[in-house]
C-alpha cells in the first residue's frame, strides 16, 4: 500500500503571485498618469513580491526534505 503524501498548501505564493500582478498593474497605470510616488510605491510591492514567492517555495521543499529524513530515521 503507497503512502499519501501530505498536500501543503504554499498560500504564499498565490499571495505574492496577486502582489505581483498588482504592482505590475500599479506601475503601468502610474506611467499612463505621471504619478511618481504611487509609481516608487508599486515598483516596491512588485520587488518584495518576487522574492516572497521563492522563500515560501524553499520554504516548503525543506519541509518536505525533513519529512523523508524522518521517515527514514523511523
Amino acid at each position: 500500500m503507497e503512502k499519501k503524501k501530505k498536500l501543503r498548501c504554499p498560500l504564499g505564493v498565490p499571495g505574492g503571485i496577486f502582489a505581483a500582478l498588482i504592482g505590475l498593474t500599479g506601475i503601468i497605470i502610474n506611467i499612463v498618469n505621471f504619478d511618481t510616488f504611487n509609481l516608487l510605491i508599486s515598483a516596491a510591492l512588485l520587488l518584495l513580491a518576487m522574492p516572497f514567492v521563492r522563500v515560501t517555495m524553499m520554504v516548503h521543499g525543506a519541509n518536505d526534505r525533513l519529512d523523508e529524513l524522518e521517515e527514514k530515521i523511523k
